[in-house]
Protein backbone atom coordinates (compact mmCIF):
# COMPACT_ATOMS: atom_id res chain seq x y z
CA UNK A 1 0.00 0.00 0.00
CA UNK A 2 1.67 3.83 -0.87
CA UNK A 3 2.01 5.62 2.24
CA UNK A 4 0.92 9.07 2.06
CA UNK A 5 2.52 12.00 2.77
CA UNK A 6 2.19 14.04 6.43
CA UNK A 7 0.04 16.97 3.93
CA UNK A 8 -2.51 14.35 2.85
CA UNK A 9 -3.18 12.89 6.05
CA UNK A 10 -3.09 15.54 8.29
CA UNK A 11 -6.02 17.30 5.53
CA UNK A 12 -8.04 13.97 6.33
CA UNK A 13 -7.90 14.62 10.21
CA UNK A 14 -11.27 15.47 10.56
CA UNK A 15 -12.96 13.12 8.77
CA UNK A 16 -11.16 10.70 10.28
CA UNK A 17 -12.29 11.65 13.71
CA UNK A 18 -15.83 11.81 12.00
CA UNK A 19 -15.70 8.80 10.57
CA UNK A 20 -15.95 10.21 7.47
CA UNK A 21 -13.41 8.77 5.13
CA UNK A 22 -13.16 5.37 3.46
CA UNK A 23 -11.75 2.27 5.17
CA UNK A 24 -8.95 2.15 3.05
CA UNK A 25 -7.81 5.63 4.15
CA UNK A 26 -8.36 4.79 7.73
CA UNK A 27 -6.03 2.43 7.46
CA UNK A 28 -3.90 4.51 5.61
CA UNK A 29 -4.02 7.43 8.25
CA UNK A 30 -3.39 4.65 11.33
CA UNK A 31 -0.39 3.05 9.78
CA UNK A 32 0.98 6.66 9.13
CA UNK A 33 0.29 8.05 12.60
CA UNK A 34 1.93 4.78 14.03
CA UNK A 35 5.38 5.43 12.58
CA UNK A 36 5.07 9.50 12.55
CA UNK A 37 5.65 11.23 16.01
CA UNK A 38 4.46 14.85 14.17
CA UNK A 39 1.04 13.47 13.20
CA UNK A 40 0.27 11.66 15.96
CA UNK A 41 0.64 14.85 18.20
CA UNK A 42 -1.39 16.83 16.01
CA UNK A 43 -4.07 14.39 15.76
CA UNK A 44 -4.25 13.93 19.76
CA UNK A 45 -4.63 17.89 19.13
CA UNK A 46 -7.60 17.77 16.93
CA UNK A 47 -9.13 14.94 18.93
CA UNK A 48 -8.83 17.05 22.64
CA UNK A 49 -10.39 20.02 20.32
CA UNK A 50 -13.33 17.81 19.48
CA UNK A 51 -13.50 16.18 22.99
CA UNK A 52 -13.50 19.85 24.13
CA UNK A 53 -16.58 20.84 21.93
CA UNK A 54 -18.36 18.26 22.63
CA UNK A 55 -18.43 18.88 26.73
CA UNK A 56 -20.05 22.32 26.00
CA UNK A 57 -22.89 20.46 25.02
CA UNK A 58 -25.73 22.26 22.88
CA UNK A 59 -26.29 25.63 22.88
CA UNK A 60 -29.00 27.02 24.80
CA UNK A 61 -31.51 29.87 23.81
CA UNK A 62 -31.89 32.78 26.45
CA UNK A 63 -34.92 32.30 27.88
CA UNK A 64 -36.61 35.81 26.79
CA UNK A 65 -35.29 34.97 22.89
CA UNK A 66 -39.12 34.76 21.77
CA UNK A 67 -39.79 38.59 23.19
CA UNK A 68 -36.41 39.63 21.55
CA UNK A 69 -37.34 38.28 18.22
CA UNK A 70 -41.16 40.18 18.96
CA UNK A 71 -39.83 43.25 19.57
CA UNK A 72 -37.38 43.18 16.31
CA UNK A 73 -40.28 42.45 13.95
CA UNK A 74 -42.91 44.70 15.69
CA UNK A 75 -39.71 47.40 15.19
CA UNK A 76 -39.84 46.44 11.74
CA UNK A 77 -42.97 46.80 11.22
CA UNK A 78 -43.67 50.28 12.79
CA UNK A 79 -40.87 51.44 10.59
CA UNK A 80 -42.95 50.26 7.57
CA UNK A 81 -45.86 51.53 9.01
CA UNK A 82 -44.34 55.14 9.54
CA UNK A 83 -43.18 54.86 6.15
CA UNK A 84 -47.12 54.76 4.82
CA UNK A 85 -48.65 56.56 7.44
CA UNK A 86 -45.67 59.53 5.96
CA UNK A 87 -47.35 58.85 2.40
CA UNK A 88 -50.99 59.39 3.54
CA UNK A 89 -50.22 62.51 5.22
CA UNK A 90 -48.99 64.17 2.70
CA UNK A 91 -51.54 63.10 0.32
CA UNK A 92 -53.78 64.80 2.99
CA UNK A 93 -51.88 68.03 3.22
CA UNK A 94 -51.77 68.11 -0.97
CA UNK A 95 -55.39 67.00 -1.69
CA UNK A 96 -57.84 66.75 1.34
CA UNK A 97 -57.15 69.03 3.54
CA UNK A 98 -57.13 72.05 0.42
CA UNK A 99 -61.16 70.96 0.06
CA UNK A 100 -62.01 70.75 3.42
CA UNK A 101 -60.63 74.72 3.92
CA UNK A 102 -62.76 75.94 1.51
CA UNK A 103 -65.93 74.77 3.77
CA UNK A 104 -67.61 77.57 5.50
CA UNK A 105 -67.04 79.03 8.72
CA UNK A 106 -70.58 79.01 9.02
CA UNK A 107 -71.86 76.41 7.93
CA UNK A 108 -69.30 74.77 10.24
CA UNK A 109 -70.60 76.01 13.00
CA UNK A 110 -74.03 75.74 12.21
CA UNK A 111 -73.35 71.88 12.24
CA UNK A 112 -71.30 71.73 15.14
CA UNK A 113 -74.07 73.59 17.20
CA UNK A 114 -76.80 71.69 16.20
CA UNK A 115 -74.95 68.42 17.07
CA UNK A 116 -73.88 69.47 20.70
CA UNK A 117 -77.93 70.36 21.21
CA UNK A 118 -78.85 67.53 20.26
CA UNK A 119 -76.05 65.39 22.22
CA UNK A 120 -76.91 67.57 25.50
CA UNK A 121 -80.93 66.71 25.02
CA UNK A 122 -80.02 63.11 24.78
CA UNK A 123 -78.12 63.42 27.55
CA UNK A 124 -80.82 65.12 29.93
CA UNK A 125 -83.43 62.71 28.48
CA UNK A 126 -82.19 59.59 28.71
CA UNK A 127 -79.77 59.62 31.46
CA UNK A 128 -77.56 56.29 32.34
CA UNK A 129 -75.95 54.88 35.18
CA UNK A 130 -71.82 54.58 34.90
CA UNK A 131 -70.41 51.70 36.49
CA UNK A 132 -66.62 51.36 37.31
CA UNK A 133 -66.07 48.28 35.17
CA UNK A 134 -67.69 50.28 32.31
CA UNK A 135 -65.54 50.89 28.92
CA UNK A 136 -64.64 54.46 28.94
CA UNK A 137 -66.48 56.42 26.28
CA UNK A 138 -64.70 57.63 23.16
CA UNK A 139 -63.00 56.54 19.86
CA UNK A 140 -59.88 55.42 21.28
CA UNK A 141 -59.44 52.53 23.99
CA UNK A 142 -56.63 51.51 25.73
CA UNK A 143 -55.29 47.43 25.69
CA UNK A 144 -57.43 45.43 28.17
CA UNK A 145 -55.62 41.65 30.22
CA UNK A 146 -57.30 38.67 28.71
CA UNK A 147 -55.47 35.96 29.67
CA UNK A 148 -52.10 34.51 29.72
CA UNK A 149 -50.77 31.03 28.61
CA UNK A 150 -48.10 30.89 31.07
CA UNK A 151 -48.91 29.74 34.78
CA UNK A 152 -49.06 32.88 36.83
CA UNK A 153 -47.10 33.77 39.72
CA UNK A 154 -45.29 36.03 41.66
CA UNK A 155 -41.66 37.35 40.97
CA UNK A 156 -38.51 35.80 43.15
CA UNK A 157 -36.53 38.45 43.77
CA UNK A 158 -33.95 39.95 46.63
CA UNK A 159 -36.63 41.73 48.07
CA UNK A 160 -40.46 41.44 49.15
CA UNK A 161 -41.49 44.65 46.86
CA UNK A 162 -43.94 45.09 44.06
CA UNK A 163 -42.41 45.48 40.51
CA UNK A 164 -44.69 47.80 37.98
CA UNK A 165 -43.75 47.37 34.52
CA UNK A 166 -45.13 49.47 31.50
CA UNK A 167 -45.45 46.81 28.83
CA UNK A 168 -46.12 47.83 25.06
CA UNK A 169 -48.88 45.62 23.05
CA UNK A 170 -49.04 45.57 19.67
CA UNK A 171 -52.10 45.63 17.44
CA UNK A 172 -52.61 41.55 17.89
CA UNK A 173 -52.53 41.77 21.84
CA UNK A 174 -48.86 40.32 22.89
CA UNK A 175 -46.26 41.93 24.52
CA UNK A 176 -43.54 43.28 21.84
CA UNK A 177 -41.58 45.16 24.82
CA UNK A 178 -41.47 46.24 28.43
CA UNK A 179 -39.81 48.88 30.83
CA UNK A 180 -39.60 47.54 34.40
CA UNK A 181 -40.30 51.08 35.94
CA UNK A 182 -40.08 49.98 39.65
CA UNK A 183 -38.52 47.34 41.53
CA UNK A 184 -35.28 45.06 41.27
CA UNK A 185 -33.96 45.11 37.67
CA UNK A 186 -30.94 42.04 37.68
CA UNK A 187 -30.78 39.33 34.72
CA UNK A 188 -32.93 37.18 36.87
CA UNK A 189 -35.97 39.00 37.54
CA UNK A 190 -36.19 40.56 34.08
CA UNK A 191 -36.09 36.81 32.88
CA UNK A 192 -39.10 35.87 35.21
CA UNK A 193 -41.05 39.24 34.00
CA UNK A 194 -40.43 38.53 30.47
CA UNK A 195 -41.75 34.77 30.72
CA UNK A 196 -44.92 36.16 32.48
CA UNK A 197 -45.34 39.00 29.67
CA UNK A 198 -44.87 36.13 26.56
CA UNK A 199 -47.53 33.95 27.58
CA UNK A 200 -50.00 37.68 28.16
CA UNK A 201 -52.72 37.38 25.36
CA UNK A 202 -54.12 41.14 25.71
CA UNK A 203 -57.76 42.86 23.62
CA UNK A 204 -55.41 45.61 21.48
CA UNK A 205 -55.75 49.42 21.98
CA UNK A 206 -58.05 50.35 19.34
CA UNK A 207 -58.75 53.82 17.38
CA UNK A 208 -62.02 54.44 16.11
CA UNK A 209 -62.74 50.80 16.13
CA UNK A 210 -59.24 50.07 14.54
CA UNK A 211 -56.66 47.85 16.69
CA UNK A 212 -53.52 49.94 17.29
CA UNK A 213 -50.52 49.12 19.49
CA UNK A 214 -50.66 50.59 22.95
CA UNK A 215 -49.30 50.32 26.71
CA UNK A 216 -50.40 48.78 29.57
CA UNK A 217 -49.00 49.18 33.75
CA UNK A 218 -48.57 45.69 34.59
CA UNK A 219 -48.04 44.94 38.33
CA UNK A 220 -46.12 41.65 39.36
CA UNK A 221 -45.55 40.79 43.62
CA UNK A 222 -41.94 40.11 44.25
CA UNK A 223 -40.98 37.71 47.01
CA UNK A 224 -37.54 36.83 48.80
CA UNK A 225 -37.04 33.42 48.72
CA UNK A 226 -34.67 32.15 52.14
CA UNK A 227 -32.73 28.96 52.01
Amino acid sequence: MKSLPCSAIRASFSGYLDGAVSGLRMQQIARHIDGCDSCARELAAWRATQEAISALGPARAPADLGLRLRVAISRERARHNSRLLDRLSLAWENAVRPMLLQVTGGLVGSVALMGGTALLLGVAAAPQQVLANDEPLGAITAPHYLYSTASPGAIVSGHDTTIIVEASVDSRGRVYDYTIVSGPQDEAVRTQVANQLLGSVYQPASAFGVPVRGRVVVTFAGISVHG
